[in-house]
């Protein structure tokens, strides 16, 4: 329950990201993956800014809290910081996914955000990085010194990696976002705006990859209503 009540209840606009380092995000699966593994609950706990990303997440903020927020997906969060970077001629460096994933979401940013500077690294694909994976990864980072770094390696790997290394990045802002960089290269078409309005967001995507998205949606959505309910019947803190 406690990372429920750590969900901001701000809309995006509302945020002073000057003020704030590492933003990430909360759905009902990396919920419970949160209560197993202590590491991820450390490194969603630590976030200056939680968001929640998940109609789940709406509703048991509204259960267990008594308090209404908007769902926010780190789609969302992507494009309003890149706006908000096109603005100003900022820089975002993007980390994580395969080399033609990320050379789509350049040729994407050039054209949609002409006044950010974007950079990329596409780092090994393995379970845990070596430290000199590590030293790559921060090197070409800090050479950069980017106003925001967007790291896309899904959940929970992506939280954990950043709250272990953050002490070494360079960057004034550090915002986990997994699925988006599929999502903006195109390579994984995000449902449309009928869906998401609708708070079902999660049927076509789990239509589309059934296999992937299957625990997420068979297993975990059903033991997060449980839990939930559970602890809005008993009052567990």
């Amino acid at each position: 329950m406690m990372l429920i009540k750590q969900i901001t209840t701000k809309s995006l606009n509302q945020i002073n990201f000057n003020n704030h380092r590492i933003i990430n995000t909360l759905n009902p699966h990396s919920y419970l993956i949160a209560q197993s593994d202590k590491t991820f609950f450390d490194a969603l706990k630590s976030s200056d800014v939680l968001l929640p990303d998940g109609i789940g997440i709406v509703w048991a903020k509204k259960i267990l809290n008594k308090t209404k927020v908007k769902k926010i997906a780190g789609y969302d969060l992507f494009l309003h910081l890149m706006n908000d970077l096109n603005n100003k001629n900022g820089s975002c460096f993007f980390l994580g996914a395969s080399d033609d994933t990320l050379k789509m979401m350049e040729k994407r940013a050039y054209k949609e955000f002409p006044n950010v500077t974007v950079c990329s690294f596409s780092p090994p694909y393995k379970k845990e990085f070596t430290n000199e994976d590590n030293v790559k990864m921060f090197t070409l980072i800090n050479k950069v010194k980017p106003d925001i770094l967007f790291v896309g390696m899904t959940a929970p790997k992506q939280e954990k990696w950043v709250y272990n290394n953050n002490i070494n990045i360079d960057a004034k802002l550090i915002c986990a976002i997994g699925a988006v960089f599929d999502f903006y290269s195109g390579t994984v078409s995000r449902p449309s705006q009928f869906w998401i309005t609708a708070g079902l967001e999660w049927l076509p995507r789990f239509i589309q990859e059934p296999i992937r998205l299957g625990k997420r949606n068979l297993i975990s959505t059903p033991k997060f209503i449980f839990e939930v309910l559970y602890l809005n019947i008993f009052k567990k803190e």
